[in-house]
């Protein structure tokens, strides 16, 4: 008995509860962004083109300026066709030339002709005072075959000799090194720099070898080519031939100072 009085009482406080529910604000959802419309490439290529068209126009109406953001803008988009894109820069060349932008009219062109290997002006076009000569120049260069290398001179018997002995270092036969190279040293050889060379080499040789008289007699040869003549901080500290090296310098170095106070 007490529980069904008890689910009585109940009763009025669920309706009432009910009632606040259903008279309370309803919140209203925020509205969904708008979607962001897709730029197609056609729609680009369009852009593109109507610049061009802009570009021109104002060209013909002698609005340069104009003409010039509106062909630079065209050719940004980068969706135009070869024969559009050498249009745009041959009114941009028509404009830097009126300009007296001689350098910027020329690389124009450049462009034009790099962009379309077809593109020439008219007769009438090439014949204009103000971009004819520039562009007519730049055609002449651009059509004159560049000039054939350069044939090296023939090397000379001690020069061949020389490359045969280092050849023959280079695969470790000193022995063989030692001998082209001073065959080479004998024949003659004009450049003070392969004179150098062999006798640097040879000195190698020797002190590989274990030769170390003959390894100083070339390291002294050196030195009376060149008396400023050292080794790069790799070759110096060779353990083969540092000794030999340091000493056949300081015997060079000596013989300088004495001549210097005669």
């Amino acid at each position: 008995m007490r529980r069904a009085t008890r689910a009585r009482g109940l009763l009025p406080a669920i309706v009432v509860t009910a009632l606040l529910a259903a008279c309370a604000p309803v919140r209203e959802r925020p509205p969904a962004e708008p979607a962001v419309p897709r730029i197609t490439e056609e729609q680009l290529r369009d852009k593109a083109r109507e610049s061009l068209a802009l570009g021109l126009r104002q060209y013909q109406a002698g609005s340069y300026n104009d003409a010039q953001m509106s062909l630079n803008a065209a050719l940004d988009h980068g969706l135009l066709s070869k024969n559009e894109q050498s249009t745009a820069r041959k009114h941009l060349a028509f404009i830097h030339c009126i300009g007296a932008r001689e350098l910027q009219c020329r690389d124009e062109f450049r462009k034009a002709m790099e962009i379309d290997s077809k593109f020439t002006l008219s007769a009438a076009e090439a014949g204009h005072p103000l971009w004819g000569p520039v562009y007519r120049g730049l055609r002449a260069e651009l059509s004159t075959p560049p000039p054939a290398p350069a044939k090296p001179a023939p090397r000379s018997a001690g020069e061949r000799l020389l490359a045969d002995g280092m050849a023959k270092y280079d695969a470790g036969d000193f022995d063989g090194a030692h001998e082209l190279l001073q065959s080479a040293l004998q024949l003659g050889l004009g450049a003070k720099t392969d004179q150098l060379k062999a006798y640097k080499y040879s000195a190698f040789s020797s002190c590989l070898l274990e030769r170390y008289r003959t390894c100083r007699g070339e390291f002294a040869k050196l030195f009376e080519i060149d008396p400023d003549f050292d080794l790069t901080p790799a070759e110096v500290g060779h353990p083969s031939w540092r000794r030999t090296y340091a000493a056949a310098k300081h015997r060079a170095n000596a013989a300088r100072d004495r001549d210097s106070k005669k």
